[in-house]
């Protein structure tokens, strides 16, 4: 696990090693045990390193193949390296070091992109071929690792974050003002666009080839999600063992580390998987919990602290258990360093889970979570109730996309967005909605086709800005965060379950309504013990009942509570300023009055309220 970055320079202009090194400087906080760069004329690789498997000199990067020819800077785990380095071996390979860094150079020689497909694990890494002049761009199949890429001037840049491109003194850091629209429709980005104006995120499960000149037809995909019913479907207790004999092997090739490893167990089912697994394999395994202080607290909010579930977990997994506990205030405490963390806000509030990888990293350098298990197993069903029958494709998006505007709904966005409406009004959020579906849409002909899409959709959008901010926040504390829910073989296998092993209600929604369900309706759903079904099913043998058969739980703080009482006068101080710096972009009367709706209680505006926030400690970082 580490960060990387490089330069390609046109017109054969010399990479500067100082700016290779100012990169790599950036997102040292990535890889703190080692640095290293590779400079040859007008190409330039750097990287840092978080040392992980073979902690010796051996794993230093860049590596090269020992021609020479091959010049490789990863960031990630290959988890099956050992087997590939085998086939390998077979092939005429030797190995100097026991890394899978030297694995995932050599299979890269060896089978060029065909070796995508065979790596199981996370990651993002350049590889640059001497001979052939090109360098190769990659990232894993779901987007665990990121890797951002810009042309500026007359050098293309990359990194591991884009602080590494800030750095370079080519570029200069300025708002995208499409994304902007893209950000306040969705809280997230669809495309592989970022706030900063010319950095792209290179898509999840693609490549990107580029000349010596830093030319190229753009990312390539090599690897999709594809969620479809089974044309042969087997028993349900066919369906249940090998999804228990998967969910062991994958967290089993995770726990491979030559360092301590830990395990997040936030008091739900997905976490209290994964660490129970893994205590059966690794005596007093290290467990982490966030917790909130509920004493200002009410209504829902009230079930948001998980404490007593996760320590009960601890208890019967026997692990070494640390908690901490957040209140009102520590959010605005760590909003300066969240925001150059995460470098571009995404998805909800992240600040609790900043708190608890640090408090991870305070003991261990590798921490697993259950990232993952609700977009393969339907965890969210009153998200894909709302769209089930349809009279048609387009019919369907429709319906999906009214219930993801999550901050600012089409009506509103000309008059929020005001200042800069005449540059961003081309904009259409429907339609970057409805791309997100560009190579998956086929006959639909039943309400499991439409939720299947409807699980694509969240792996392609929330499941990648899940993983892109649990990176962030990780590495900001240097600690690796892996994911077992993404072994590739329990991937393949999760698509492929019927969709009436993961949701019970199906037939009882259909018959309820055959349109939008109401609001009566969307509570009963959001409320119930339907979602996973499956998987709570064959976790019954390793986590209590009470956990594998409770509601679903978002970790969460109690925002939208201390919003208007305790945190209200950090929320007037920032977006009730006529100096702050999002209303160089934004309408600040209507945003203050969409504001107010909730700071007067009638409306529970807490996302919106996190964003605006976000957007206001985001340009103070990047945009002064």
């Amino acid at each position: 696990m580490c960060g990387i970055a490089g330069v390609i320079n046109q017109q054969g202009r010399p990479v500067s090693p100082v700016a290779i090194k100012r990169m790599t400087d950036a997102i040292a906080h990535r890889g703190p045990d080692g640095e290293g760069a590779y400079v040859k004329g007008n190409i330039g690789l750097g990287h840092r390193r978080l040392a992980i498997i073979d902690l010796s000199a051996a794993g230093n990067q860049p590596m090269a193949t020992e021609d020479g020819r091959y010049v490789l800077s990863y960031n990630g785990e290959v988890y099956n390296f050992m087997e590939l380095r085998v086939e390998l071996e077979a092939k005429g390979h030797q190995f100097h070091s026991k890394t899978d860094t030297e694995v995932v150079l050599k299979a890269m020689a060896q089978w060029g992109l065909e070796a995508l497909d065979r790596f199981n694990g996370m990651f993002a890494f350049a590889l640059w071929d001497k001979a052939e002049r090109r360098m190769l761009l990659a990232r894993d199949r779901y987007g665990i690792k990121p890797l951002y890429y810009a042309w500026s001037g007359e050098s293309f840049l990359f990194g591991s974050e884009v602080k590494a491109i800030l750095a370079h003194p080519h570029y200069q850091a300025d708002l995208d003002r499409e994304a902007l629209v893209e950000y306040l429709s969705f809280q997230n980005f669809f495309t592989d666009k970022t706030l900063f104006k010319g950095v792209r995120l290179l898509p999840p499960g693609t490549y990107m080839i580029l000349d010596g000149e830093g030319k190229s037809n753009g990312p390539q995909r090599y690897w999709d999600f594809c969620f479809c019913e089974p044309e042969i479907r087997r028993t349900d207790a066919d369906y249940q063992e090998e999804l228990d004999y998967l969910l062991r092997q994958a967290v089993s090739r995770q726990l491979v580390s030559d360092v301590e490893l830990g395990a997040y167990l936030s008091g739900g089912m997905d976490s209290g998987t994964v660490t129970a697994l893994a205590a059966n394999s690794l005596p007093y395994i290290k467990s982490f919990t966030c917790g909130f202080d509920l004493h200002s607290v009410s209504g829902v909010e009230l079930s948001f602290d998980e404490r007593e579930a996760a320590e009960y977990m601890s208890y019967l997994f026997k692990t070494e258990h640390y908690e901490m506990v957040l209140k009102a205030g520590d959010m605005e405490r760590v909003m300066p360093r969240l925001a150059r963390c995460v470098e571009e806000p995404r998805i909800g509030q992240s600040y609790p889970n900043y708190y608890v990888a640090q408090l991870a990293s305070k003991f261990v350098k590798v921490v697993l979570c259950g990232t993952g298990g609700d977009e393969m197993f339907a965890g969210y069903p009153w998200r894909y109730y709302r769209a089930v029958v349809n009279t048609d494709f387009e019919n369907y998006i429709d319906k999906y996309y009214a219930f993801w505007q999550r901050l600012i709904p089409n009506g509103k966005l000309n008059s929020v967005l005001a200042p800069i409406w005449e540059d961003v009004k081309h904009v259409a959020p429907r339609d970057i909605f409805r791309g997100v579906f560009s190579k998956q849409v086929g006959r639909l002909t039943r309400p499991e086709d439409y939720i299947n899409h409807s699980l694509y959709f969240e792996a392609k959008t929330f499941l990648h800005g899940l993983l892109v901010i649990e990176d962030k926040l990780g590495m900001a504390n240097s600690l690796e965060t892996r994911v077992p829910f993404l072994d590739n073989d329990l991937v393949d296998f999760a698509m492929r379950i019927p969709i009436g092993l993961k949701l019970g209600n199906l037939g009882k929604v259909i018959s309820l309504n055959e349109n939008e369900p109401g609001p009566k309706t969307a509570r009963y759903f959001q409320k119930n013990r339907d979602g996973k079904l499956i998987l709570r099913k064959a976790m019954e043998r390793y986590i209590p009942e009470a956990i594998t058969n409770g509601e679903k739980q978002g970790f969460s703080a109690p925002d939208a509570t201390w919003f208007k009482g305790e945190s209200i006068e950090y929320v007037k101080q920032k977006l009730f300023n006529d100096r702050a710096n999002i209303y160089n972009y934004l309408d600040p009367k209507v945003v203050r009055s969409l504001i107010s709706d909730h700071l007067e209680g009638r409306e529970n505006r807490r996302l919106l309220i996190w964003s605006m926030l976000s957007l206001e400690k985001w340009c103070e970082a990047f945009m002064a």
